[in-house]
């Protein structure tokens, strides 16, 4: 019988994760659309090829080292930790057998590909950003950062049952506020800080000027399809069956990553009410703009998910609906006071939106248990909790801890190596297109204009419109 159970539960949750995989593809059919319909006719190749090309990177680099990496830097505070050499970080290296198909091991390879898929999103995220005016080559390489680097640092930390920062501050996350959003959005506010605004953006005066998309509709209907993909990325964070019951009671069930009962229920629940309070705040502050509101439908989303393994519905709807109307704020402000160009709102939609949400769910749980302990003997430290722990032993969930969290994914893991490397791409004159090919359009350079009849239009409009002949 513990056979056929087992056999079962290895068929199950062999195609749960590899559906999951397929509906996150969803995610980024989603952002090319979004990104495209944002960018203006000249760049539209440019912006398709370096999206694409940047999940092809993070796929080989995944591969090679950054699934080790999520294994083997679970213990200790700083990349430079103790490396774990278990059997599951020796299962990571790229030579192991479990890294290629044979029938001994059914889940490898769909429990890869679902991680390999959050960094798609993370590189992805960072790539709406720079959209008509970084060059390829060096946004390939912050791609590559921050998909196949930077967060999986973290997710090693926070993400993970064992990482440091669940069992030492009783970090929560469970959704990737923090881990993904928050972490990509440090980047992006990095990475257009160095870039600089485009061309035309903000007038002589510093009042920012407004660019349109290419073709709005496709930005909106992009995000709609981003949330169909969140569907994916929300299963694909849960563990599907799992014996949750006593050692005399077998009794399955579903985990959140840090191996806590959870059920596709309450994912449910909280993931459409974070939805909906985002959509209705989002109407309201942007007075009814398409794109805002959808924008702020899925910063609803993002912020409420770091919580929203425990969060009641009604916690999950004003969660979502605050942030969403915070940020919303915040990215104009921002635009104004700091002359930042951020062509999408991806700072404010991942970056804020995921800051907050860590936060907030730090004081909404304060409490909860974060994650099953642990035996930190073979740690440098030997005790666990050190901002509480429950009543059974559990590292539980704080303020101190998620605050401390959030400041680590945005700041420490998502804005500085982000800056660093864009600034040494910046000295060496490799960040930034030239000022004639951001004119004219990178497709007009490389000749692959997808719209040449309307290229005379455009290059008018950005004359006249934008001032460019005075600049």
């Amino acid at each position: 019988m513990d056979t056929e159970i087992g056999a079962i539960i290895t068929i199950f949750t062999e195609f749960y994760y590899w559906v999951t995989v397929v509906m996150m593809f969803l995610i980024h059919a989603g952002l090319l659309a979004y990104e495209v319909g944002a960018t203006r006719r000249k760049n539209i190749s440019q912006t398709i090829n370096r999206h694409v090309m940047t999940l092809a990177l993070v796929t080989l680099t995944w591969f090679l080292f950054s699934w080790w990496i999520y294994w083997a830097f679970n213990a200790g505070p700083g990349f430079f930790g103790p490396v774990i050499t278990n059997e599951y970080a020796m299962a990571a290296l790229p030579w192991s057998e479990n890294m290629g198909p044979h029938l001994q091991d059914n889940i490898s390879g769909v429990f890869w590909a679902a991680f390999l898929l959050f960094s798609w999103t993370a590189a992805a995220i960072v790539s709406g950003v720079g959209i008509e005016r970084v060059r390829t080559g060096a946004f390939l390489v912050i791609g590559v950062l921050v998909g196949s680097v930077t967060w999986v640092i973290d997710a090693s930390w926070g993400w993970h049952a064992e990482g440091w920062m669940v069992q030492l501050m009783g970090y929560h996350d469970a959704y990737a506020s923090g881990v993904i959003h928050a972490i990509a959005g440090g980047a992006c506010l990095a990475l257009t800080i160095v870039l600089g605004p485009r061309i035309g953006k903000f007038d002589r005066e510093g009042r920012p000027r407004d660019i349109p998309p290419h073709n709005a509709w496709m930005a909106c209907f992009g995000l709609v399809i981003i949330y169909a993909g969140f569907w994916g990325f929300y299963a694909a964070c849960n563990i599907p069956i799992i014996n949750i019951g006593s050692e005399d009671e077998l009794r399955m069930g579903a985990t959140n990553i840090y191996l806590m009962p959870t059920t596709l229920s309450s994912l449910t629940f909280n993931f459409l009410m974070s939805l909906t309070g985002g959509l209705m705040a989002g109407y309201f502050v942007s007075r009814g703009d398409p794109y805002w509101t959808l924008s702020c439908g899925l910063a609803g989303i993002i912020g409420a998910s770091a919580g929203n393994d425990l969060y009641h519905p009604i916690q999950a709807l004003f969660v979502g609906a605050a942030i969403a109307a915070v940020i919303y704020k915040m990215h104009f402000w921002v635009e104004n006071r700091f002359k930042i160009d951020d062509p999408v709102g991806a700072c404010a939609v991942h970056g804020y939106a995921g800051f907050l949400g860590v936060v907030i769910a730090g004081f909404l749980l304060w409490g909860y248990p974060a994650a099953a302990p642990i035996d930190l003997s073979d740690w440098w430290v030997s005790s666990h909790g050190w901002f509480g722990t429950t009543p059974d032993g559990y590292p539980a969930v704080n303020p101190i801890g998620n605050f401390l969290g959030a400041i680590i994914m945005f700041a420490v893991l998502g804005f500085l190596p982000t800056y660093v490397v864009a600034k040494l791409f910046q000295a060496k004159g490799l960040l930034r297109e030239p000022r004639e090919v951001e004119l004219a359009g990178a497709d007009s350079y490389e000749d692959l204009d997808v719209y040449p009849n309307f290229a005379w239009a455009e290059s008018e409009f950005d004359k006249i419109e934008l001032g460019y002949a005075d600049d």
